[in-house]
């Protein structure tokens, strides 16, 4: 048995990278490659693979603590003669006979792999890492890659007739943590990039660091609105009624310790529609040709925090009255502004609300939480006149939209889904029909 220290690899120029998750605990037995730590920069997350095979017995980071190259971060127990399949590939050059077989072998046309096209028979041939369906590299590097989530087609092999060496995955993700745009790796491939500007040059600037949950969500959200054709159809609703039988009810809920808001009856009249609708509580398949309709309503709520929005999850609303939702909505709630949100909290939702009723505005296009389909955009409800035949009378008319996904909806369905909810919260007794 042999003690071995593990340091942080070159990940770039950074002076220091901050540790967000710490994977393993002391006394794992993690395999080569398998993920130790978590890093986040300014421009992206990597995980560190352990490059041998052994037990861990000492963890020297937690997560909050900066590292930068060359930081001890772990101690692995391993076997004497434990040692990656890595070291010797990159390290050692093949005998001059073993080099010359391996070019006979990609100099054939034909590739072996059956889900790689064939090239037309007039064509030069080429190797698997220019076909782009297959890369040349071997068992080792393909697992690395994997462990860190990169696509091997997307990396140029350095090495003999384009295989792609361990370095040449390591270069990319360097890069990316610079944030390069020369890479095709970033989701935003073809995007140009905005144009960097001095803006001390036209008057007085301050520069204030973006809060982490703003840098994460932010990325969620990029991710979301390149990858999501978005549509939002606006929509209003009468709920004067609604609204009339909450103020009735707001002396008894206080004696039992709850605040009874609007929110609670637009989530029972959302869970209504979805039932109604069951593609609009849904996920698409992540190849994009199957919708995956769950038979569970567990609704996100957006949450205004000091520290910036978080999107706790309320769980089985459809199995809950409006007492108990109130309930869990003040408890999460509470905890998303202390702070003490778990993953639990924030996973496993169908569809999300944002409201923004309580600050104002009169409309605005939420982007879609993916992998959901859906999401509602509340607004401030305001008396209106309404003709009613003879006259007009004031009611409550409360604005929302619904942003969507239309691979998954049409405008069709898009419609009719906001018009009943518009209908349910109108006339909360259909909620019961």
């Amino acid at each position: 048995m042999a003690t071995q220290q593990i340091n942080i690899p070159d990940i770039g120029d950074f002076d220091s990278v901050e540790v967000i998750e710490v994977l393993v605990s002391e006394g794992d037995i993690v395999a080569v490659d398998d993920s130790l730590l978590t890093l986040e920069s300014d421009k992206a997350t990597m995980e560190i693979p352990s490059p041998v095979a052994g037990k861990i017995t000492k963890i020297a980071v937690s997560v909050g603590d900066d590292v930068a190259e060359g930081d001890y971060v772990f101690e692995i127990e391993t076997e004497e003669n434990s040692a990656s399949d890595k070291t010797p590939e990159v390290a050692v050059e093949a005998p001059k006979e073993a080099v010359k077989a391996e070019a006979a072998k990609t100099e054939v046309p034909k590739v072996a792999e059956p889900t790689v096209n064939q090239a037309p028979a007039n064509s030069k041939p080429v190797n698997a890492q220019s076909m782009g369906a297959t890369s040349h590299a071997s068992p080792s590097v393909r697992a690395f890659a994997r462990k860190l989530g990169v696509e091997l087609t997307k990396v140029s092999g350095t090495g003999p007739k384009g295989r792609v060496q361990q370095s040449d995955v390591e270069g990319l993700i360097k890069s990316v943590m610079q944030g390069s745009p020369s890479t095709g790796a970033t989701g935003g491939a073809g995007i140009p990039p905005i144009a960097t500007v001095d803006f001390s040059k036209f008057g007085e600037t301050t520069t204030e660091e973006l809060g982490r949950i703003k840098k994460i969500s932010g990325k969620f959200l990029h991710a979301s609105w390149l990858n999501v054709p978005h549509v939002t159809q606006f929509d209003e609703c009468d709920i004067t009624e609604m609204d009339q039988f909450r103020k009735e009810q707001k002396a008894i809920a206080e004696k039992q310790g709850i605040k009874l808001t609007p929110l609670v009856f637009v989530m029972k009249a959302v869970v209504k529609a979805l039932q109604d609708f069951p593609s609009v509580n849904a996920s698409l398949s992540p190849d994009g040709q199957s919708i995956i309709k769950k038979q569970y309503y567990n609704l996100g709520i957006a949450v205004d925090t000091p520290n910036g929005l978080m999107v706790p999850v309320v769980k089985d609303v459809d199995k809950k009255g409006i007492y108990e939702l109130s309930r869990d909505l003040m408890e999460i709630s509470g905890k998303a502004r202390e702070g003490k949100l778990s993953a639990a909290d924030m996973s496993g939702g169908t569809f999300t609300i944002s409201s923004l009723g309580g600050i104002g505005g009169t409309q605005f296009t939420p982007i879609v939480n993916a992998p959901e389909v859906a999401i509602m955009g509340l607004s401030k409800a305001k008396m209106q006149p309404v003709w009613n035949g003879s006259e007009f009378i004031p009611r409550l008319i409360m604005p929302f939209s619904v942003s969507y996904d239309h691979r998954a909806l049409d405008g069709a369905e898009g419609v009719r889904f906001t018009t009943a909810v518009g209908k349910y919260l109108s006339d909360l007794r259909q909620l019961i029909l």
